[in-house]
């Protein structure tokens, strides 16, 4: 019971929350642009106006292989430095906002102005930016031991290792799974906690959410559950639709480009809802230990 209304909370604080959501949306676009305008100007230095599929229709094409040995180089390069600085600037962005997310779903009858919102990012940017680090330091020594070790062992043992290897993979990649949705509980719990304390602990957070996501295990699984399976599904239709959809106008183009921004949006405001349920839950959870 507590699993459905906490859901049915954490979408009521999520709907109040859209002026949040947008400016994440906002934000996440242009990071994204900075990133890909570059390189379509390299491939349209590199190409001009004409494809590469034209070029290669009536069989190899010198042109487009010399092209490619002066352009790739410094596309790759580009790409490498650039792909390493927008995922730095990608943990840095979901940091800061993760902190105003959770503010904003912290009280359902009130919704968060533009300035506390932001405030509250800068308030908690360190606390959850700490948390990510410990949350992922996690993940990749539990990948080493769940996955790494057993299928690494496996696979050396040539008499085995054809019959039990897939078997292997496939378990422990479904424990990995079931390890990192226990994970992901711990680092929501843990960023409810810094919101609603009084006086915010990083460490104290950290303990916080182990503790509460294994005391009160079963409901908090279920619900984290329910809310992962709908994310990907989700996920599976939204990438679906983009990858079937192929404009040949462009005017076609640009409702693409809408359609798939509306759906980032929905993905942002997904996750807002995982993060306004396992507050709400985590109240529950509160009231009922008192």
């Amino acid at each position: 019971m507590n699993v459905f209304k906490s859901l049915g909370s954490g979408a009521v604080r999520a709907l109040r929350s859209w002026k949040c959501v947008l400016i994440v949306w906002f934000v996440t676009l242009l990071i994204v642009s900075l990133f890909v305008i570059p390189v379509k100007g390299i491939m349209k230095t590199g190409f001009g106006s004409s494809t590469i599929t034209e070029l290669l229709r009536n069989g190899i094409n010198i042109d487009v292989i010399l092209d490619l040995e002066k352009y790739l180089s410094g596309i790759i390069s580009y790409l490498a430095s650039g792909l390493f600085l927008f995922l730095l600037i990608g943990i840095i962005v979901y940091s800061f906002f993760a902190g105003g997310l959770f503010k904003s779903v912290s009280n359902p009858a009130e919704t968060l102005s533009v300035p506390c919102f932001f405030r509250a990012s800068a308030k908690y940017f360190w606390y959850c930016l700490g948390l990510w680090f410990m949350i992922s330091l996690i993940i990749l020594i539990s990948g080493v031991l769940i996955i790494g070790l057993p299928v690494g062992l496996i696979s050396q043992s040539e008499k085995s290792a054809g019959n039990l290897l897939p078997i292997a993979a496939i378990v422990c990649g479904s424990l990995f799974i079931i390890w990192l949705l226990i994970l992901l509980l711990v680092a929501d719990y843990s960023r409810a906690w810094l919101i609603s304390a009084e006086k915010p602990a990083l460490f104290k957070a950290f303990g916080f959410g182990f503790s509460t996501t294994f005391s009160h295990f079963g409901p908090s699984f279920l619900m984290m559950l329910m809310i992962m399976i709908l994310m990907v599904l989700f996920g599976w239709l939204a990438s679906s639709i983009i990858g079937i959809w192929k404009p040949e106008t462009g005017g076609g183009v640009f409702i693409l480009f809408l359609v798939s921004q509306l759906l980032f949006f929905i993905k942002i405001m997904l996750k807002t809802w995982r993060y306004g349920s396992v507050t709400t839950l985590m109240e529950i959870n509160k009231t009922l230990t008192q």
